[in-house]
């Protein structure tokens, strides 16, 4: 599985709207509006690298509002959470 953090700016008029379409993007699983210089941050989970192209560059910079976009992709994650639930047995 293939994480990446999608910075997105978009017309200052347009945030709420962008968002709602790129979260119906198939492969975004969350999208977030930040404070900062972007105005979204959306992640994506895909499968392979060419998924992400289809996602990124053939969806979600295409979305209306949406003005640029700039791409991180994630080697490893370090969550807390994530540890506890894959080791709990769910007694408390």
């Amino acid at each position: 599985m293939i994480t990446a953090f999608v910075f997105i700016r978009t017309e200052s008029n347009k945030i709420p709207e962008a968002a709602e379409k790129i979260s119906a993007i198939p492969g975004v699983s969350e999208v977030y509006s930040v404070t900062g210089e972007w105005d979204l941050i959306a992640i994506a989970r895909v499968q392979q690298h060419e998924d992400l192209a289809d996602v990124v560059a053939d969806h979600l910079s295409k979305v209306e509002g949406v003005v640029e976009t700039t791409t991180h992709i994630a080697f490893r994650a370090y969550s807390r959470h994530d540890l506890e639930a894959a080791f709990s047995i769910g007694l408390e």
